[in-house]
C-alpha cells in the first residue's frame, strides 16, 4: 500500500477522522501556509488542497480552513462534506451568506466568488470528485444531507 492511499484509508477511520478534526483542522493551514502547500500534519500532500478565507457571516471576522479541492478548467471545486456529518460546515454558510473569498493554492494567493453548484452540476462532476478526492465517496454515505459543492472562480 502506497503512502497516499495509507493516509487517505486512515483519514475513514474514527480515529483518523477524529485526529483531523481534532488536531489537523487547527495545525494544517499553518504548515500549509509555511511550507508553500507541500506538506500538513500528515507529511506530504495525498490530495490537492488549499486554504479557504471566508468572512465570518456573525462575527464578521475572517476564517481560514483547510480543504481538499478538484480543478475544473481555470476554476477549483470544494466540496462542503463535513466528512459526512449531519450539518454542513460553518465555512459553507460563510460563503452562502458572502461568496466573496480568498485561496491560498501552494504559495499562491487568489481573490475568488464561489458559486454554489446546482444538483444536476453537481452530478456531473462527481465522478471528477471522487477521483480526486475519494473519501468523499464514503462522506456521501454517511448523511442524508445534499453536501454542497462550490465553484471557485477568480475574482
Amino acid at each position: 500500500m502506497s503512502y497516499k492511499d495509507f493516509i487517505n484509508n486512515f483519514s475513514l477511520t474514527p480515529v483518523g477522522q477524529w485526529m483531523v478534526k481534532t488536531f489537523a483542522a487547527r495545525v494544517d493551514p499553518t504548515i500549509y501556509k509555511f511550507t508553500g502547500g507541500r506538506f500538513t500534519m500528515s507529511g506530504p500532500l495525498t490530495i490537492p488542497q488549499l486554504t479557504l478565507t471566508t468572512v465570518g457571516r456573525k462575527s464578521g471576522k475572517e476564517r481560514t480552513v483547510q480543504l481538499g479541492y478538484t480543478e475544473d478548467g481555470d476554476d477549483v471545486l470544494v466540496i462542503a462534506s463535513n466528512f459526512g456529518g449531519a450539518n454542513h460546515p460553518a465555512w459553507s454558510y460563510n460563503l452562502d451568506a458572502n461568496p466573496d473569498a480568498k485561496i491560498r493554492l501552494g504559495p499562491e494567493k487568489k481573490d475568488v466568488v464561489a458559486l454554489r453548484l446546482t444538483d444536476s452540476e453537481k452530478a456531473i462532476l462527481w465522478p471528477r470528485i471522487t477521483g480526486t478526492i475519494p473519501q468523499n465517496k464514503s462522506y456521501v454515505k454517511r448523511t442524508d444531507r445534499n453536501i454542497k459543492v462550490y465553484r471557485l472562480t477568480a475574482a
